[in-house]
């Protein structure tokens, strides 16, 4: 199965969330704007925000994190990617477009930035089966790790999370793999969060510094 085949479905999924439900968490099949924040912030912790920093929104919806980015006042240039076009439409018409704040359903206009996040988009894996797509979210990942100069971070379900609750169509990922995988290929700092009262991680990966 090529990456096209796994992600099209996703891509139906999401338009039909935010068709139905506009620019709020629904729209990007989150519970409220309370958690979506509190993920928000885990992510952002890779972040020096003492210092003007460069972000790339990996599956960056109808532009929640912008916004957030807006709020309390960061100075940072944000790039925002998303496979729905429809989730894209929103985020420039609801939040809208700027000299230092774009959006954008072409992978190929991310360019390398200080920092990438990636809020949710490794949950909802539909009818894909397990291994491909965990092929595609270490695909993801190397992305991620290439366009950022300073780290990145993402966060996904967690395989602790109870067996009753689990659902067919959701990817749960086993911390410890995605932590050891990490640490192995891309940098010796990394962080994992799994104590925010959510059923999923925070995983922070920081770039090696020069020698």
């Amino acid at each position: 199965m090529q990456r096209d085949s796994v992600l099209r479905p996703v891509e139906r999924y999401y338009t039909a969330k935010v068709t139905e439900h506009g620019a709020v968490p629904a729209g990007v099949d989150w519970n409220s704007d309370e958690s979506q924040e509190l993920r928000f912030r885990q992510l952002l912790k890779i972040v020096d925000v003492s210092h003007p920093f460069s972000i790339n929104d990996v599956g960056c919806g109808y532009g929640a994190l912008a916004l957030l980015v807006d709020r309390v006042g960061y100075d940072c240039t944000y790039s925002g990617f998303d496979i729905s076009p429809a989730m894209i439409a929103r985020a420039r018409s609801d939040v809208g477009e700027t000299p230092r704040r774009s959006f954008s359903d072409d992978e190929t206009s991310l360019e390398p930035a200080d920092y990438s996040v990636a809020s949710g988009i490794f949950n909802v894996k539909l009818a894909a089966p397990e291994d491909e797509w965990e092929a595609y979210i270490l695909r993801t990942l190397d992305t991620m790790d290439a366009l950022s100069r300073r780290g990145f971070a993402f966060n996904m379900l967690t395989s602790y999370s109870d067996p009753e609750r689990k659902r067919d169509d959701l990817f749960y990922a086993d911390p410890g793999f995605f932590f050891d995988h990490c640490k192995r290929r891309y940098s010796r700092h990394v962080a994992l969060l799994h104590d925010y009262g959510l059923w999923e991680f925070t995983v922070l990966v920081r770039s090696e510094p020069a020698e």
